[in-house]
């Protein structure tokens, strides 16, 4: 596998580990009281919409060129590490 191959599927890994807790923690919080499920649900609709930028901005580095891939490569980490952030923080409010 190519240096490019390896960080695709090595940020592929990182989403999908981070989308199985976050369904994790969704189950965890239809457990909690009225108020407190109304406000995990619109922390997860944000983590979810986090998710999907990530997903996508992989999508976008999986077809970028050579040429544009190093830049691609800053973006994409700076998204997933918002994204590693938000649902740390979250997870801790629980």
């Amino acid at each position: 596998m190519s240096k490019r191959d390896d960080y695709i599927e090595k940020m592929k890994l990182q989403l999908d580990e981070a989308n199985t807790k976050m369904s994790e923690l969704e189950a965890k919080a239809k457990e909690a009281k009225a108020e407190a499920r109304e406000k995990y649900a619109e922390e997860m609709g944000k983590l979810r919409h986090q998710s999907q930028l990530a997903l996508s901005k992989l999508e976008e580095l999986k077809a970028a060129g050579e040429d544009s891939w190093d830049g691609m490569v800053a973006e994409m980490e700076k998204i997933r590490d918002a994204f590693v952030h938000s649902f740390k923080y979250f997870k801790s409010q629980l």
